[in-house]
C-alpha cells in the first residue's frame, strides 16, 4: 500500500513524453513479485525511476520467500506478474510440476550466476587447476578439477552435495552442464523419482538463494550455483570461493524472464504493453553509456526492500568485475547484461535450450520431435508483444530504432563452440541434434526406469 500511495502522489507531478501516447489501460494497479537477486534490477529501476508511473501504472513490488511461492502467486492471481526463472513458464506450460499457461514478453538479463565451493573443497581442487604466470588459477575452471575431490568423498562413503535454487532454474541446468562437461554425472529425474539424483556422482538439492552462504558455512552443502550477490557474499564472508561464472561457462547465456499468465495478457493487452515498455526503459538505463548508471543501480538494489545486501557486495559484479579468491578480482564487464546483445528480446532459441536441458536430465521423460520444441517455445515466449512495446518507445523518442531486432525470426545465430565450456555449439533450430551431441544425458528415445537408462 505504501508503494501505491507513493505512486498516486507522484503521478500528479510527473509528466513526460510517454504520457503523450499513453495506452488505454485495462488495469492500472498491479503487484509484482521478485526474489532478492540483483537481476530483479529492471523491476526496481522501472519503479524507482518512475517508468511505471510514466505508463500510468501504480505498481507494488513484493519480495517472495522462494520461487514456488512466487509462481503460485502469479497463477492464483495474488501477483499480476513476477521476476521468474526462465524455466518456470516453460515447465508450468508443459505441466512439469504446477500446470498453468505462463508467458513472457520480456527477458530480464543475460549471465549473472556463478558456481561457488567451500574453502575446504577449493583447497582440494587447487592442485588440479593450471596456473597462469602470476600464480593465479587459469580460468575458466573445468569441473575436471573437482572430479578427484568428488572421488575422495566417495571413497570415504560420503555424498558430495551441492545446492541450486529450483529444479527448473538456470542454476540447476548450469551446474549440471558444468559438472557433465567435466565428466561428473549430476543425476537424472524420472516420473517416479523427482529428486534428480538417479545415478548421480554429485547430489544436487534446492536451497533458496539468500540461504546459500549460510548453508555452505554449516557444511550441509559443499558448493552451489546461484545468482548474485550470493557468490560474492561467500567471498566477503570468507567461507567460499567462486570457481566459474556462467559468462565463462556459456558466453551471454539467457537468464531470468518477466512472467505473466496467458490469461492476464489476453484480458489486459494494453496493460501488458505498458509493463513491457517500462521494463525495456529500465534495461536501457541499466546498460547505457557503458554501464554509467550501475553505481546508482547498486544503491537502489542495496535497499532492504529489494536485495538488501551491502553496497560493496552487490557492486562487485554489477560494476564490471568479479572477485574469486579474496583479492583475485577479474574484469568481467558483461557479467550482468540487461540490454546489450538484445538481452531483453524473448528469443525462441533461449526457450528451446531450457527445454533441451529438461529433456537431457529426464524432467521431460519421453522423446519429443523438433517441432514440439519450437511449438512450446512459441506458446510461451512472445517477441510480438516485446516488439510492439519497443515500437511505441521508438515512436515516443524513448528508445533507438537500431537497438531492436525487428527482422528476427526469433532464433539467435548458433552459439559457437568457443563460447561454451565443453566446446559443443548450440543451435536452437535443431534441438534433437544438439541433445545427441552432448556426451552425458538422455538422447533419442531413452527413458529412465528405476535406476537405469533404457533405449
Amino acid at each position: 500500500m505504501k508503494h501505491i500511495l507513493f505512486g498516486l502522489a507522484a503521478a500528479a507531478t510527473i509528466t513526460g513524453p510517454a504520457l503523450a501516447q499513453s495506452l488505454e489501460l485495462e488495469k492500472d494497479e498491479l503487484t509484482f513479485g521478485f526474489i532478492k537477486l540483483t537481476d530483479m534490477a529492471p523491476l526496481a529501476v522501472a519503479y524507482e525511476n518512475g517508468y511505471f508511473l510514466d505508463e500510468g501504472l501504480f505498481v507494488t513490488l513484493e519480495a517472495q520467500a522462494n520461487w514456488k511461492v512466487l509462481l503460485d502467486g502469479v497463477i492464483d492471481g495474488q501477483l499480476d506478474g513476477a521476476h521468474m526463472l526462465a524455466g518456470q513458464p516453460l515447465a508450468a506450460t508443459i505441466g512439469f510440476g504446477t500446470e498453468a499457461h505462463i508467458i513472457t514478453p520480456f527477458s530480464m538479463d543475460l549471465n549473472g550466476n556463478g558456481i561457488t565451493v567451500s574453502n575446504e573443497v577449493w583447497e582440494m581442487m587447487k592442485p588440479n587447476i593450471p596456473k597462469m604466470d602470476d600464480g593465479r588459477p587459469r580460468h575458466p575452471i573445468s569441473a575436471e578439477a573437482l572430479a578427484p575431490v568428488v572421488q575422495s568423498f566417495k571413497d570415504k562413503g560420503e555424498p558430495f552435495n551441492m545446492g541450486m535454487v529450483f529444479p527448473v532454474s538456470t542454476h540447476n541446468y548450469e551446474l549440471r552442464y558444468w559438472l557433465a562437461a567435466g565428466g561428473l554425472h549430476p543425476g537424472y529425474y524420472s516420473p517416479e523419482n523427482i529428486s534428480g539424483q538417479i545415478g548421480a556422482d554429485v547430489f544436487l538439492s534446492v536451497t533458496p538463494p539468500p540461504q546459500m552462504p549460510a548453508t555452505l558455512e554449516a557444511g550441509t552443502i559443499h558448493g552451489y550455483c546461484v545468482g548474485e550477490p550470493w557468490n560474492q557474499q561467500a567471498v566477503f564472508k570468507g567461507i567460499g570461493v567462486p570457481v566459474i561464472t556462467d559468462y565463462q561457462l556459456w558466453k551471454n547465456n539467457p537468464e531470468k524472464v518477466f512472467g505473466i499468465t496467458a490469461e492476464f495478457a489476453e484480458q489486459y493487452p494494453n496493460t501488458t504493453l505498458a509493463i513491457t515498455k517500462a521494463l525495456i526503459r529500465a534495461a536501457i538505463w541499466l546498460d547505457e553509456n557503458d554501464n554509467a548508471n550501475r553505481p546508482a543501480a547498486v544503491e537502489i538494489l542495496s535497499q532492504p526492500e529489494y536485495v538488501g545486501a551491502d553496497y560493496d557486495v552487490i557492486a562487485n559484479s554489477m560494476t564490471g568485475f568479479f572477485e574469486f579468491e579474496k583479492g583475485d578480482k577479474r574484469d568481467i564487464p558483461d557479467f550482468n547484461v540487461f540490454f546489450r546483445y538484445n538481452a531483453t528480446y524473448p528469443f525462441y532459441s533461449d526457450a528451446i535450450w531450457y527445454l533441451t536441458q529438461m529433456r537431457r536430465w529426464g524432467q521431460i521423460d519421453e522423446a519429443k520431435d523438433d517441432q514440439w520444441y519450437h511449438d512450446v517455445a512459441k506458446d510461451v515466449y512472445k517477441p510480438e508483444i516485446y516488439l510492439a512495446a519497443a515500437r511505441l518507445l521508438v515512436d515516443e523518442g524513448l528508445a533507438n530504432e537500431a537497438d531492436f531486432p525487428w527482422d528476427s525470426d526469433g532464433y539467435k545465430a548458433a552459439t559457437p563452440a568457443e563460447d561454451i565450456i565443453d566446446g559443443i555449439p548450440y543451435d536452437g533450430r535443431s534441438p534433437n541434434a544438439y541433445l545427441d551431441s552432448l556426451p552425458i544425458g538422455l538422447k533419442g528415445g531413452q527413458t529412465v526406469v528405476g535406476s537405469e537408462v533404457r533405449g
